[in-house]
């Protein structure tokens, strides 16, 4: 599927939960983002961990991943649903694998 537009990637993040960023302070732009959904009492779900190419292989996303979680410590669960060869980097946060079912509507993406 297509990726977000960039107005759907600003209603994501407005209506998140949390949003931690990653600023290239020398270039002033924004090079990394996660964001979380919460039902704001047990559960919280990450839906986007997203690190431009030119500055992945850093430790942007690790420490993207540690300050979200770090504003989401009383949660008692974290979910990700990630692609496969992605589920390493999540691995060395501690992050396990559990059987899942998901549903996709494609179509909304195609705009």
């Amino acid at each position: 599927p297509n990726p977000p537009t960039r107005e759907q990637l600003f209603q994501i993040l407005e209506n998140s939960y949390t949003v931690v960023l990653a600023l290239d302070s020398a270039k002033n732009k924004v090079v990394g983002f996660v964001n979380a959904l919460s039902d704001k009492v047990i559960y919280s779900y990450i839906p986007l961990l997203e690190v431009l190419p030119e500055y992945q292989k850093k430790g942007i996303g690790r420490e993207l991943i540690k300050r979200i979680e770090n504003s989401l410590q009383n949660m008692y669960a974290i979910d990700i649903v990630c692609d496969d060869n992605v589920s390493a980097f999540y691995s060395k946060s501690d992050y396990f694998k559990l059987n899942g079912m998901v549903k996709r509507n494609y179509k909304i993406l195609k705009k």
